[in-house]
C-alpha cells in the first residue's frame, strides 16, 4: 500500500483520485481546489497528532502533520505549535530517513530547523556559523552511517531526549502564560536543554553555547527561563 506524509502546511498533494468517500464518524473540510491541483480531497479531524485524508481508493492515503508529539500534555491542553515549527520537524523526520536512522532526534530536529530555514531560530544559527551542511557532517562523524541496506520506518520514532526537547518547548511556552505559538526557538532551546544529547554535543561543537542561548532568547523577546550546567538566568520581554 502506498503512503504519502505531508507536513503542514503548506499542502501540496497529486493523485489521479477524486475523494468521495466520506469518513466515518468524522467532521468533514473540504480544501479548495486550486491548492490540490485540480483534485477534491476531504480532510477528517483526528483526536490524534495528525488529520488523515481518506478517498475512495484504498491505496491512496495521505498524512498532514498538524502538531508535534508531547507525552507530558494532551493536544487540548498545550498552545499551538507555530507553521514553521511543524515543517521543521517534518522536514527533521525526513532527514533522519534519509541518514537511514532508527529514530529521530535531537540532531534531526536541529537539521529540520535548518533545512526549513526561514526562522528566527535557523537565521540566527546560520549568521554564527551553524549550517545544514555543517550540522549534517557533524551528526554523521558522530552517530555514524547506517547499514547500506537498513531501512528507516516511515516515521522514526523520537529518542527519549528528543521526546524530552520537545515536552520542554512546551513546558516553557506554558509558563511563560502568553497566548502565542510554540515556534521552532522554543524546540532549538529545547534541543540545547539536553544535555547529554547529539544535538547539543553537535552545537556545541559547532561553537554555540550558554551565552548564545541567551541571545536566541533576548533575539525574539521569549519569556524563558533556563538551567544550563550551573547557570541560571531569566529572560522577559
Amino acid at each position: 500500500m502506498a503512503s504519502n506524509s505531508l507536513s503542514f502546511p503548506p499542502i501540496a498533494i497529486s493523485t489521479s483520485q477524486i475523494c468521495n468517500e466520506k469518513p466515518h464518524n468524522s467532521s468533514l473540510l473540504p480544501l479548495p481546489l486550486s491548492s490540490l491541483y485540480g483534485k477534491k480531497l476531504l480532510i477528517s479531524h483526528s483526536k490524534l497528532r495528525t488529520l488523515a485524508l481518506q478517498c475512495n481508493n484504498p491505496s491512496t492515503t495521505v498524512t498532514v502533520l498538524s502538531t508535534l508529539p508531547t507525552k507530558k500534555y494532551t493536544s487540548e491542553k498545550i498552545p499551538k505549535w507555530s507553521a514553521r515549527a511543524i515543517r521543521s520537524f517534518g522536514l527533521g523526520e525526513l532527514e533522519a530517513r534519509k541518514l537511514k536512522y532508527p529514530n529521530t532526534g535531537t540532531e534531526a530536529l536541529l537539521m529540520g530547523i535548518l533545512i526549513e530555514g526561514t526562522s528566527p531560530a535557523a537565521k540566527f544559527l546560520r549568521a554564527n556559523g551553524i549550517t545544514f551542511f555543517k550540522v549534517r557532517e557533524e551528526t554523521v562523524n558522530l552517530l555514524g552511517k547506517s547499514e547500506m541496506y537498513f531501512f528507516s520506518p516511515e516515521h522514526p520514532p523520537l529518542t527519549e531526549q528528543a521526546q524530552r526537547a520537545l515536552d520542554w518547548a512546551v513546558e516553557e511556552k506554558l509558563k511563560s502564560g502568553d497566548s502565542g505559538e510554540i515556534t521552532t526557538t522554543h524546540i532549538l532551546l529545547g534541543t540545547w536543554s539536553e544535555k547529554e544529547s547529539a544535538g547539543r554535543r553537535i552545537l556545541e561543537t559547532l561553537g554555540f553555547n550558554d551565552d548564545k542561548a541567551k541571545e536566541v532568547i533576548e533575539s525574539v523577546s521569549l519569556n524563558v527561563s533556563l538551567i544550563f550546567n550551573i547557570s541560571y538566568f531569566s529572560i522577559s520581554a
